[in-house]
């Protein structure tokens, strides 16, 4: 909840009597502290009734009541003490209310968001406890001195121990559990070796903690999944306990609690559709149509929360699978790599238990998660226990008698072959699957459901069909039943906006589940509310923004000497500095002199040189030599010739 949206409705009573008005601040401070009093007294008041109530629901609903038109609060007034009294005992009313739908609902919707999270936030907040647990054993570990033989053993012992609960195969209780794990870290890492591992660094003794689990953990897999020798063993044995636990039941059980639920809905459905048509028989006139709205409301929020623990739970199911393929191969991989080997160098094998024994803590997160999926879809069955009570199985079939009851699905293929035509309001954009990108993916407001049948059917919700087209107005999706709700609706949607988010202030519970916290300020999803404080925070509104200017507006103030280059500016400086056109002076009176040393700095002479080039050619005779008799009788008389020719000829 945003608080200065309510700071001059829940301003001090002191500061009424004052002539002066108080500054802004002051009435911000003195609005939530009013506030902060205000639902510390309706949570003490209701447990005092045998109700417990968090911070976080009494805050919503302190602004439910507030924004309800009926119970004539007034934004733009200061509350006197009557009017607070007032605001707390409907909260209380609101809160102490037994079956109520519309209570179960918004407590639902409190539950889920405040226990419902990622599965990345989830499996951090899962590693960070498991650190936090561990992190006294290991500070024991890395800060011990031993001396004696004995404490060298516990040394030992506790680096087991340690091993076992990191990696959660086995107890540390369990004598032939810690008997294996202890063999199988002698053969990795004997106890000789802790001279050297207590005289490193804190940081690296963790380190090689981590490692020496990861490949403890690694060969224990190996060594259990070949107990059998050469029978194949089914990998799925080697599941952690977690995971085999909670992969066979948390899917099959949370789309079973969808069927019901949905159900559930569709008969609600029917039975309002039947009640809220134009032709309604007089004999329905005393059905609680108001409950059942709540409880059709309190049926469709319950669906929307198993849809999506469900659509976690398919996707932690997939990637089981492929973990379990992965462990598969890994497992063939290190048979073929050891063998019936008696050594195998440790650089080729270490890295593959590594890898195994990664694979298994995937494993290990996938069935923590499956697990908190499971309790929360069981936490969330009391939420939808008030309907049962007030619309017995029987009750419901009477309503609807010989009507039908049809399911979203049915629902949208009878709607889906009348598309909207988008040329008759040619200034709305509209929507088609076969012209648009990602068309399954767009967030759709109002959660998917019709805001025309909301409007003009009385609060009645069904799911708009998107594959007939989706109207874009400001920015913002809508789909609908039908062709002619579309076109209605589209004929002026800021109207029916601001019906529905009317519709809202009657039913809080709608608030969330069509997401309108945008169009309600004041409200924001529980998940962002500081429970420690009890006090609702706003949450931050970002976007994205660019500015661009030009490079020089102004002409004539551009300096033609300004330099960005920082290369450039020491290249002047330098040539500022040259010494060979510089003389350096020095001055000196009559009470100076003899007072310090006088300098003068000359640039000495360098050296220079000069070098000349000159071309010259001469021309001298080429010998030649001619000898005769060298072939002919053997001991011929030799004759050499000399047949050099003077330069002139």
């Amino acid at each position: 909840m945003n608080l200065s949206k309510f700071a001059p409705l829940l301003m001090a009573t002191a500061y009424q009597q004052s002539a002066i008005c108080p500054p802004v601040e002051m009435a911000q401070a003195g609005a939530e502290s009013l506030l902060k009093t205000v639902i510390g007294h309706i949570v003490h008041e209701c447990r005092l009734r045998g109700d417990a109530v968090s911070d976080t629901l009494a805050a919503f609903m302190v602004t439910a009541v507030v924004l309800d038109p009926r119970n004539g609060f007034n934004v733009d007034r200061t509350l006197t003490k009557d009017d607070v009294q007032k605001l707390e005992e409907l909260c209380l009313d609101k809160l102490t209310e037994k079956c109520s739908p519309s209570l179960d609902t918004i407590k639902m919707q409190v539950y889920f968001d405040m226990n419902y999270t990622t599965k990345c936030e989830f499996l951090e907040d899962i590693h960070q406890s498991e650190e936090s647990k561990l992190s006294p054993l290991c500070r024991e570990i890395t800060d011990s001195r031993v001396k004696s033989r004995e404490e060298l053993d516990g040394l030992y012992h506790k680096i087991t121990t340690y091993i076992l609960l990191r990696s959660a195969m086995g107890s540390p209780t369990d004598t032939n559990t810690m008997e294996e794990a202890t063999a199988v870290l002698q053969s990795v890492f004997p106890q000789a070796e802790l001279g050297n591992f207590r005289v490193a660094l804190k940081r690296d003794q963790e380190q090689q903690l981590n490692e020496l689990t990861m490949i403890v953990t690694g060969i224990r897999l190996f060594n259990k999944a070949n107990k059998r020798g050469e029978e194949e063993v089914d990998i799925h044995e080697l599941m952690p306990a977690v995971l085999q636990e909670a992969l066979p039941v948390t899917s099959k059980s949370i789309a079973n609690e969808l069927c019901v639920t949905q159900t559930l809905v569709f008969k609600y459905t029917a039975v309002l559709e039947k009640l809220t048509s134009s032709d309604v028989q007089l004999g329905h006139s005393d059905v609680p149509i108001i409950l059942l709205k709540q409880a059709l409301y309190n049926g469709r929020q319950h669906e929307v929360f198993l849809k999506l623990l469900l659509a976690d739970a398919n996707s932690c199911t997939k990637h089981v699978e492929i973990l379990l393929s992965d462990v598969s191969s890994q497992m063939k991989l290190l048979k073929e790599t050891v063998q019936s080997k008696t050594a195998v160098p440790a650089a080729t094998v270490f890295p593959l238990f590594k890898m195994l024994s990664k694979l298994w803590f995937e494993l290990r997160d996938e069935g923590e998660f499956l697990n908190m999926l499971n309790k929360i879809m069981l936490r969330l069955q009391p939420f939808s226990a008030s309907q049962t009570k007030i619309f017995s199985e029987a009750y419901l079939e009477s309503l609807l008698e010989d009507s039908e009851v049809k399911t979203d699905e049915q629902r949208m293929l009878e709607s889906s072959d009348n598309c909207i035509d988008p040329a008759p309001l040619k200034t709305q954009e509209w929507l088609f699957p076969e012209t648009t990108v990602n068309f399954e993916e767009m967030p759709l407001q109002y959660n998917g459901f019709c805001g025309y049948t909301l409007v003009n059917r009385d609060g009645l919700l069904l799911p708009g069909n998107p594959y007939i087209g989706v109207l874009k107005h400001k920015e913002k999706l809508y789909v609908f039943t039908s062709k002619e709700a579309a076109m209605k609706f589209a004929l002026s949607p800021d109207s029916f906006v601001a019906e529905v988010a009317e519709k809202a202030k009657y039913s809080p519970e709608l608030i969330q589940l069509l997401k309108l916290h945008q169009q309600f300020s004041c409200i924001s999803p529980y998940s962002e509310i500081q429970p420690r404080k009890g006090l609702p925070v706003k949450p931050d509104i970002k976007c994205e923004c660019g500015t661009q200017t030009e490079i020089h507006p102004v002409e004539k103030n551009i300096v033609k000497s300004y330099e960005w280059n920082e290369w450039e500016l020491r290249r002047k400086a330098l040539k500022l500095a040259n010494l060979q056109t510089r003389v350096t002076v020095s001055v000196q009176t009559d009470l100076s002199h003899m007072r310090r040393e006088n300098v003068t700095q000359t640039w000495l002479p360098k050296n220079a040189a000069c070098q000349s080039k000159r071309d010259g050619a001469s021309q001298v005779p080429k010998p030649q030599t001619f000898i005769a008799g060298l072939r002919g009788q053997r001991g011929a008389h030799v004759v050499k010739a000399n047949l050099t020719r003077s330069v002139d000829d």
